[in-house]
Order: C-alpha cells, then structure tokens, then sequence
C-alpha cells in the first residue's frame, strides 16, 4: 500500500512538472516581440529598401503579430556604413545591407556578396543552401555575434555608368569610379581610383563629376536613381558582381531569445525574400531598360573583350590574395571555388548552352 501510494505520488509529481512545462512552452508561443531593422538603403527605395520591408511583413504574418520589425532607412537611426556595427552591439535587432562593405572586419565577407566573374544566383544559391556556404557564412559571423541569412540576390547586374567612354584599357587609368568590394580592388590594379559611397551620395557625386563612373545593379535600379541624367554610357556585363546576395544580419543574443518556431520563421522568410527579389528584378529590369533606350537615349554598350580579359586576370590575383589573408579566408575560397568549377561544368551544358542556342532562333 505504501509502495502503490508512493509510486502514485510520483506519478502526480511527474503531470504537475509536465503541466508546468507545457503551460511555459505555451506562455512562450505567445510571447510578442518588438524589432528594428536598419538598412544601408534610403527608406523603402525600390527593390532594396522595398525587399528589407517585404522580410518584415513576412516575418509579422508568418508569426500572426508575435514579431513586429520597424524599418529604418539609412541614416535614420546609423550612418548605412554603421549597420553591422550597429547590429553586432545590438542597438537594433536585424540589419539589411551587403556584406562586401564589411572586408575591414574580415576579408572573408566578401565570398558572401560578390566576386568578380563569380558564380551568377543560380550557382551562389545552390553553394549557399546546399553547398556548406551558408554554414561558413554563419561560422564567420558568430565571432561578430551575428547570425547571416541571405535576403536577397540581383542577379547579374550592368558594368555602370560611365561619363567617357571606354574604348581601352587606357580608359580606366586615374578613372574614379563608385565600386565597392573586390570588384574595387580588381579596378584599382588596372589604374582606376574605386570610391565607396552609400547608396544616398551616388547620383549627386556623378553629376558633380566628383567621380567619374558609378555600378549600382540593373535597369530598374538605376532608372530609380535617375543615373542616366548624369551619364550616358550605359555599359556591360556587370563583370563586377555577376550576381550580389543581399544580406539580413540578425543580433544572436536576439535570435537566441526567440522560441524554437519563430526562429525558423525569421529564417524562412528571409529565404523566401531572397527568392522574390531575383525575381522581381529580372521582371522590372525588362521594362526599366526600354524605357532607359526609348524615352532617355541611354547608350547601352558592352565592354571591349580587352578590358574584360584584362579585369578577369586581375580579379583572380585580388580574390587569390584575399585567400591567402587567413586560414578562414582560405578555407571559404576553397569550398567557393571548388563548387564554382563543379557546378560551371553543368551550366556550361545547360543555362549556357541553351541560352547561346535561343540567341541562334531565327538566323539560319
């Protein structure tokens, strides 16, 4: 009897901790909360300013109301160059920018933006997700108390506006031009002068002539910043950045905080924004580019195949060098380049083959 009555104790002591339990996991599913999100990007301008508020949204519904996300554009609550700073200390829960403006912190973050003749967004998204570059990227930016998650990608992007034409590699000596990351320090060793300016301080630096050249991304983009006022020499390919992730960085201490379900949510939506964004941008650009020919006179042009093979050498001394930085910097270009040359043998098959194939419709 006593053995049956101690056992029966037991037994209501093990409900009641197990109520206690779920009543606190069910306390948690309902608790609400309040973030900022800072951007490098004049508030809700097109694409991108649009993008970190579409993440918002998304995280608000997915979460029915439990995370609420406040926006604010650059300058508004940190300079647009401040934001991973801003972010690391946690003076705001999520940031919204592109990790080549952070190589002062470690060389490495330029893998996670843009590389030079790189991977386009089909190739950095399958290394990304399915590659182990995500897994790096996270690795890299949890000594910052950071936790990455691609928001974003362009897609292949235009070489820029230029004032002058480019006929030569002569054309590039003392050229000063915008152009962050590595696709600046591959400008640099063909004689050019890279200037990194915040999204706000380009068309006025183009039109006062402070600089002489500006890439910012695509058709749409450019149309929305009125570039082709102050230059009309549209050029490219956008050898540069073949394709640029845009970034959400959430403050670990933060993201810890959140239940189980809201974090795969904040995570899920972010990896759904990143997909809408290249969408988005391959549809707009179409019409943003007819409009750029027809109705401004923009001059498109392709770069000479001189200038490109000159800039493709150097880009693979600039991104050799930054390997060699560190042991980490060498082991994110290893698994990027090896899953580079893995992967470029099926898109030379397929997306390219077939692409040169369409452009032959017609012409037989």
């Amino acid at each position: 009897m006593e053995r049956r009555g101690f056992i029966k104790s037991l037994a209501t002591g093990a409900l009641a901790a197990s109520s206690v339990t779920i009543g606190q996991r069910a306390f948690a599913s309902k608790a609400e909360f309040n973030w900022k999100m800072i951007t490098s990007w004049p508030k809700n301008y097109p694409l991108l300013g649009t993008n970190a508020n579409h993440v918002a949204k998304l995280i608000e519904q997915m979460s029915n109301g439990r995370i609420r996300i406040k926006v604010y554009g650059a300058n508004e609550l940190v300079p647009a160059f401040e934001v991973f700073d801003a972010v690391s200390r946690g003076t705001a829960q999520m940031g919204h920018s592109g990790a080549f403006y952070w190589k002062g912190k470690h060389q490495a973050v330029q893998f996670f933006g843009a590389i030079p003749f790189g991977m386009n967004a089909q190739e950095v998204n399958a290394w990304l997700y399915y590659g182990g570059g995500m897994e790096l990227w996270e690795e890299l930016y949890d000594q910052f108390n950071l936790i990455p998650v691609a928001t974003g990608s362009s897609g292949a992007q235009m070489a820029g506006w230029f004032r002058h034409d480019i006929n030569s590699l002569e054309d590039l000596k003392g050229l000063k031009m915008r152009i962050p990351g590595l696709g600046g320090e591959v400008l640099k060793r063909a004689g050019g002068v890279p200037v990194n300016l915040p999204a706000g301080e380009i068309f006025t630096s183009l039109q006062s002539g402070a600089i002489d050249a500006t890439e910012w991304t695509g058709p749409y983009l450019d149309l929305a910043f009125g570039l082709y006022k102050a230059a009309k020499n549209y050029y490219y390919p956008g050898w540069h950045e073949p394709s640029t992730t845009i970034e959400a960085m959430i403050n670990k201490d933060a993201f810890v905080a959140l239940p189980a379900d809201l974090q795969v949510i904040v995570k899920q939506a972010c990896k759904s924004a990143n997909m809408d964004m290249l969408a988005e941008n391959a549809a707009k650009n179409n019409i943003a580019l007819d409009t750029l020919v027809d109705k401004h006179g923009v001059q498109v042009k392709c770069l000479p195949d001189e200038v490109l093979t000159r800039l493709s050498g150097l880009c693979l001394e600039a991104v050799q060098e930054v390997a060699e930085q560190d042991p980490f910097s060498r082991k994110v270009y290893e698994s990027y380049n090896n899953f580079s040359q893995r992967a470029s043998r099926w898109t030379d098959i397929s997306e390219y083959a077939y692409l040169k194939g369409r452009s032959l419709e017609g012409k037989s």
